[in-house]
């Protein structure tokens, strides 16, 4: 009894034929003797020296033939299993098949070997976008091929395109030939490896959590780095590359071609695809790593559709599995990240006041961080919508009422970042309590929420936050200065008469003096410490002091100031402006250096 070799153990009757349905004895003679002569010809056995010459490297027209004569000889096999005919002719046909699908199995791997390079990705999906698959049917004289395909190609695009289409010819007649599991092995193991290296120079390697847990911090931004630059080639070019390769191949069998493919691209892309898990498990990543996290997110993201339309049958599942893992892995750590931000600000328990109600420490790290994340507004939005912070829950119902506030859409990123500025504000407050000038904590109000406002106003964050955020918190910026300016000031404004008049009496005038001195003197020597770093900020307080002051005080020293001696009028108005302008620069002087400078500077203001 004879055993054929086929790919399902049985020979398919529907197979295709350049035999007639009923074939004469002499007709099937004639064809086993041409295929006789064709095959041995070719014998890799043979002792003849073509025998180790490439037949599609050699003469295409022959090449042609030799396959031609393959498929009539299948057919005539069909032929003689369906009428139970001339066992001994089947065993021929059989050697002979057998013999010819040892040359076509060296041949497919000739061609992939000897043009590893011309199908890299981007030749292939080059190739056959300018000729199409049906250019390059082995069907054509190669002269009509190039007619067909046009003559402005490249070389190297033309023997790629020649290429693929040797080596999907070989692959349909091998698998009608029942040889399919040959021929795809040899394509899987061939390509596998040019996958792999493909990743490797891209530089993944292979990711293991012990390899990131023990990565330093400059070593493992790299990688990271990294991953962004090659994670994209990978996808775009080495990926969908082999996945047109080998659908054009194997284009006769989806069964075929959804098994090489996911043989050859599963573990290098599960691989790809699993780092962004591993450096979101990662607990020793350095402070900075939400960033990376949303670098990382926003690769897979964008590359999502992709990922999708190239791994789109159940074989390669797992590699989309991995993907969307990663992606909420990553998604869940920033999460977590933002969650304990918002914890680590209400949970400051800083007790030094800031010296001269500078700027605190927290809104200054806050605010950094906070204007970075939102470089990531559109990252942040998808990852807060999927996974909402608790804190959200919790934020002022009429802070999204409210249509002064925020009027940008209320994208996810947008909402949780005011809720953030939000908390940081809330601890300034707490933060102002701790000084015991009440003047003071105002002044610290007025200049941490005009940093928080600038850092806003410099940053994306203006743009999330809106106009009205900003128009609404410089409101209280303006409460905030003028609330220090009357607890401050005040004194020294009421030791003024309301209104110059020359029915003042000597004492009176006198009194005056000695009242503004002490009071102007008491402020003076307490605020020169004092600082406002922002310039405008820093002009408009000293404008408003400036305009309620001096204009009051210069009349009445142009009133009285020559019936009373220098022991009295101390400040001359110049003076006092000059004073003034010493005010919230952060002067650091001592109280008997002051004196000194005072004296001999600033007419003898405080001896």
């Amino acid at each position: 009894m004879v055993s054929f070799h086929t790919s399902n153990n049985t020979l398919s009757p529907t197979s295709t034929s350049s035999l007639p349905t009923s074939p004469t004895s002499s007709m099937v003679e004639q064809t086993i003797q041409n295929a006789e002569s064709i095959i041995k010809k070719w014998d890799l056995n043979s002792s003849s020296s073509i025998s180790i010459t490439p037949l599609f490297h050699r003469n295409r027209k022959e090449a042609k033939e030799y396959l031609k004569c393959v498929m009539d000889l299948r057919g005539t096999m069909h032929f003689l299993v369906s009428q139970n005919l001339a066992p001994h002719k089947l065993v021929i046909a059989q050697t002979l098949m057998q013999i010819a699908m040892k040359r076509l199995e060296k041949e497919f791997y000739q061609i992939l070997s000897s043009n590893r390079e011309r199908l890299d990705p981007e030749s292939v999906s080059t190739s056959l976008s300018s000729y199409g698959s049906a250019s390059f049917d082995v069907e054509e004289d190669e002269a009509d091929q190039l007619k067909v395909a046009g003559e402005s190609i490249s070389e190297v695009e033309r023997v790629s395109a020649l290429a693929m289409a040797d080596l999907k010819a070989i692959a349909e007649c091998m698998s009608s030939s029942g040889y399919g599991k040959e021929c795809a092995h040899i394509y899987k193991s061939f390509r596998k490896s040019i996958v792999d290296r493909g990743l490797y120079l891209l530089g993944i390697e292979k990711f293991k959590s012990s390899l990131i847990n023990k990565m330093d911090r400059e070593y493992l931004h790299l990688t990271i780095k990294n991953w962004l630059n090659a994670v994209k080639i990978a996808v775009k070019s080495l990926f969908n590359g082999e996945k047109i390769l080998c659908d054009h191949v194997f284009s006769a069998s989806q069964t075929i071609r959804d098994a090489c493919f996911a043989e050859i691209t599963t573990e290098g892309a599960k691989n790809l695809f699993k780092l962004p898990e591993l450096i979101a498990k990662n607990k020793n990543s350095p402070p900075d790593r939400i960033f990376r996290l949303l670098e990382l997110h926003g690769a897979i993201s964008e590359l999502r559709p992709d990922i999708e339309s190239i791994f789109n049958v159940e074989l390669t599942s797992a590699i989309k599995l991995q993907a969307l893992s990663s992606l909420q892995k990553v998604g869940g750590s920033v999460k977590t990240l933002l969650t304990n931000f918002g914890s680590s600000i209400r949970k400051d328990s800083s007790k030094t006041p800031v010296s001269g109600g500078g700027i605190h420490p927290l809104a200054q790290s806050s605010m950094s961080y906070l204007s970075s994340l939102s470089d990531y507004d559109r990252i942040l939005s998808d990852i807060i919508s999927i996974h909402p912070p608790i804190d959200n829950a919790l934020f002022p119902e009429s802070y999204f009422n409210d249509p002064t506030v925020i009027e940008a859409p209320k994208q996810a990123a947008s909402v949780h970042l005011a809720w953030l500025i939000l908390i940081l504000l809330c601890k300034i407050d707490s933060k102002a309590q701790l000084y015991e000038d009440l003047s003071l904590s105002y002044l610290f109000l007025a200049n941490n929420l005009q940093f928080i406002i600038n850092q806003v106003q410099t940053s994306t964050l203006k743009h999330l936050l809106g106009h009205q955020w900003l128009s609404r918190h410089s409101q209280k910026i303006k409460q905030y200065a003028l609330n220090y300016e009357s607890v401050a000031w005040n004194r020294v404004f009421e030791s003024l008469p309301e209104r110059t008049t020359s029915e003042l009496s000597y004492e009176a005038v006198k009194d005056c003096f000695k009242r503004f001195n002490a009071a102007f003197e008491q402020v003076y020597v307490k605020q020169i410490s004092w600082i406002v770093p922002d310039g405008k900020l820093r002009d408009e307080l000293k404008v408003s002091i400036d305009g309620k002051l001096v204009p009051v005080y210069r009349e009445f020293y142009e009133t009285f100031s020559t019936k009373l001696n220098a022991d009295f009028v101390r400040i001359s108005p110049d003076d006092l402006g000059n004073y003034m302008s010493d005010l919230f620069h952060g002067t650091r002087i001592s109280s008997s250096s002051l004196l000194s400078s005072s004296s001999h500077s600033k007419g003898c203001l405080l001896r």
